[in-house]
This record gives C-alpha cells, structure tokens and sequence, in this order.
C-alpha cells in the first residue's frame, strides 16, 4: 500500500519551520511496507486544504494529515478532512467533559474554543492524546469503492511520536496486508555523480523490481537500493543481487555497504592495523580532525594535529622551512608532503596527513586557481601527493578536500 503524509500549517510554508514529522513517519511505514509516494505540505486554508485532501485520497491508501488539530480559528483540519470525505462532525460530550475535567485538575478555566478539539469526523476512533489537548482520529473505510485508512494526527513532534507508537503503529499493523521494505545504501568515496551514474545505470536497469535513487554530497556519492516484497527475504535477495553487481563495478571506491560514515570505516581500518595518525590543516581548517574524532575510541589512533592557517604557523607548528614556502608558495605539492613528514615527527604518529590549498571564494590566481588542493600522506618512507581541482562553494571545496584526506587514508590503510 502507498501513503500520504500532508503537514498542515501556513508555518511551515516559511523559512522559520521545518517539518520533520513526515521523516519519522516515513521511517515507522516503511517498516510496515508502506511506500510513502507523496508528501504534501499546506497552509491554514480551508480550501486548499480540502482540495489536497480530495486529491490524496484519490492517489494513495493511507493518508496521514499532521497539525490543525488545536482550538484556534486557523486549526481546521477536522472539518477540511470530514469536507473532503463528505462526512459529518459531531461533538463528542465525553471528550469535552473529560478536556474540562482535565483543565480543572490543573486548577485552570478552560476556554470555551478548546471544545472544538472534540469535535469527530463520523465514524473515526479517538486516539487518546497522553501529551496534549488535542485527541488524534482514525478513519477507516471505502472511498469511491477503495479501502482507505484515514489518520489525523497532532503536529507537535512529542505529541504525534507517542500517540503514533501507542494508538496507531500496531493498529496499522493488523490492518495492512503483509509488505516488507528491502533496503541497501552503497556509499561511494571521491566519484562524480555523472561518472557513478554512467557506470551503474546500465545495471540497475536490468532490476526493474529495485528502486534506485543516487544522491550526491561533496566526495560522496550514496546509492538507495529499495525493493518491496511479500517476505523480506524476497526483498533482500533483489537489492544484494543488485548491490553485487554495482560493487563489482565500482570496485574499492565503494567504502561502505553498511550504512557507516567513512570516518567510521578509517576508524576501522586505524584501530585493525594499530596504527595512529595526525593531521596539519591549513583550507579545511580542522575539518578532517573533527571527523576523525567524531568517533568514540578515537584517542586511541589519532594522536592530534595543528590548523596551520598562515604561512608563519606553518613555519613555527609544522616545521615547515619559510625558504619552501617562498619557493613554491604554501598551496603546492611540496608544501603537502613537509607539512605531512613534518606532523607525524612531531607526534611520533605512524602516519602524517596534510592538506593546503585555496577554498576561495578569493585568493585564487591564474596559476592557482580556487579549489586547487594539495593532499599528502606519509608513513616515513613513501609519501603520496594528491593533487585535486575541486568545483563549488567554500563550503563545499572544503568538503571535498576533507573526504579526500579521509579517502586517501582508507585506501593507504587498505
């Protein structure tokens, strides 16, 4: 079965609210199997809010409607949702008295308008609402001669989480038909969208049962297997087969099948090795530290590092001789590889990784141009400089070049 998920208020149509219901909502359904094939989101009007309402009963099975349940004027979803249904709404006398019950507890005068709040879309079950004032509601039944499960949730998260788990969730549970959700993510280090795209699109083609979806960061690239299936197992075997053959064509850039981040994966490969490392920084700016030590355990491989910022504290910090950095400038191949040799002698660190180079948006010549990073690694004996021309904003030079430290890591320590 498919779903809706409409988030409900004139809010969330600025640049001040966020909805992020609909994310929670869509983890906990597909879990059930349900696809959530629209989201929708409307402001407090009564019209286009029926209109959405009409549309997604026309296009999905379970349609969830999330806000406007509270007791001022713009809260309308119950009697938008009972227009679009062609339902009637009742004022049910035992919710109002247990709300004035509620309010006297609290030794508090209850406003007239709170009694809309009790107002129930003909034939919906109430779901008790532990956190708040505003009962949620289930509707379940034929529209135009299709099985439809109507919900009306409440829109503050810490309201809608709870009755979602305690009403809602086993309840859906029984009235779904059996669906399982199948799901891989292949997590692809330093590969051009376009580039991942023209190699695997030729193979996941061939899976037409496998949802596909590429979603591109600066130096990641993920790649969503979905498949939904009777038995999980069914699903499983689609999207593995699949994963096979896109890793057989990716080869060792792919660094993650798993879900890990690749700093966990480096992580992984440090501690395994017993190997420590410390990092001199100068456009990241401490990016690749954080990284590395977002991670528990992290003291035990990595030893430390210097944001060598200025060509002085590359000097003074890093040891790096101001005659070289005269010569060839601080964002060069040479720079790299001192700054690299340099931090691992200072911290006794089995490896020294190094990046320098020139984030922009100013300070770009014809020869050096913005995005021009320099990346080093050394063990001592051998040290390898990458050179890379990275395209994009500040932020996201500085992105790139950190996943390239970090990739440059995972495939040394491989």
């Amino acid at each position: 079965m498919d779903a809706e998920i409409i988030a409900i208020g004139s809010e969330l149509l600025t640049p001040y609210r966020q909805d992020t219901n609909s994310l929670y909502l869509t983890e906990h359904l597909n879990q059930l199997g349900v696809e959530v094939t629209f989201k929708t989101v409307v402001g407090d009007t009564r019209p286009h809010l029926v209109q959405v309402g009409k549309t997604a009963l026309g296009r999905a099975d379970v349609i969830i409607f999330m806000g406007g349940l509270g007791p001022t004027e713009d809260d309308i979803t119950r009697e938008a949702v009972a227009a679009a249904l062609g339902l009637k709404l009742r004022r049910d006398p035992e919710l109002v008295a247990a709300l004035y019950a509620r309010f006297a507890a609290l030794r508090r005068t209850m406003p007239e308008n709170n009694e809309r709040q009790c107002d129930v879309i003909a034939g919906a079950a109430v779901l008790p609402n532990e956190k708040g004032t505003a009962p949620g509601q289930w509707i379940e039944g034929d529209y135009e001669g299709k099985k439809k499960i109507v919900l009306l949730l409440p829109g503050p998260p810490w309201e809608l989480k709870l009755m979602f788990e305690k009403q809602v969730l086993e309840r859906l549970r029984a009235a779904l038909p059996p669906a399982h959700i199948a799901t891989r993510v292949l997590k692809v280090a330093m590969v051009p969208e376009s580039t991942c795209d023209a190699r695997i699109a030729p193979i996941y083609k061939k899976y037409p049962d496998v949802q596909t979806t590429i979603l591109a960061d600066a130096g990641e690239i993920q790649v969503h297997l979905r498949s939904r299936a009777e038995s999980l197992a069914a699903g499983r075997q689609r999207v593995d087969a699949l994963a096979d053959e896109l890793e057989d064509e990716l080869g060792d850039s792919v660094f993650s099948t798993g879900g890990e981040s690749l700093e966990q994966i480096v992580a992984y490969f440090l501690e395994m090795r017993g190997t420590t490392v410390s990092v001199a920084e100068s456009c990241t700016g401490g990016m690749i530290s954080e990284h590395l030590t977002s991670i528990s355990g992290s003291s035990r491989y990595f030893l430390g590092g210097a944001v060598v910022y200025s060509n002085e504290l590359k000097t003074s910090l890093a040891d790096v001789p101001a005659l070289l950095i005269a010569q060839h400038g601080a964002v060069s191949k040479q720079v790299a590889a001192a700054l690299a040799e340099s931090i691992r002698r200072r911290t006794n660190s089995t490896l020294g990784l190094s990046v320098t180079g020139v984030a922009g948006p100013t300070g770009g010549t014809e020869d050096k141009p913005v995005g021009l990073v320099f990346h080093a690694l050394t063990d001592g004996v051998q040290t390898e400089v990458v050179e890379r021309k990275f395209i994009g904003d500040r932020e996201r030079v500085r992105r790139w070049a950190m996943r390239q430290a970090l990739d440059l890591l995972r495939r040394k320590l491989m």
